[in-house]
């Protein structure tokens, strides 16, 4: 039985990971989150530590909103270079109205 462990390799490079898909004949499928492009053929079952081969499925693309895409763009770019906030954005100041109670407190 092989592993892979997913932090082996340069830590300073950012791997970029893929889920892989393994079955085992006793317990089922499960998922294996690796780095791109190193899943070996054979995985140790989480479960009953077996071994389990590798399925080639379809991938789970899907198409996202023009909204939710812009988002996480923002999010992303945010993340290396964030916007500097110089004051309140405009209205956030909003008056609170004081406690009723504060009126009845003794006054010195």
């Amino acid at each position: 039985m092989r592993r892979t462990s997913p932090g082996s390799g340069n830590s300073s490079r950012r791997l970029l990971m893929a889920t892989y898909e393994y079955l085992c004949s006793r317990c089922g499928s499960f998922d294996v989150k690796l780095a791109i492009g190193t899943a070996p053929r054979i995985y140790g079952c989480p479960a009953c530590a077996r071994d389990a081969r590798r399925v080639f499925s379809a991938p789970g693309l899907s198409r996202t909103s023009n909204a939710a895409a812009a988002l996480r763009a923002r999010e992303e770019q945010s993340r290396e270079a964030p916007a500097v906030v110089s004051g309140l954005p405009p209205g956030s100041g909003a008056r609170r109205r004081p406690h009723p109670a504060l009126s009845r407190l003794p006054r010195p």
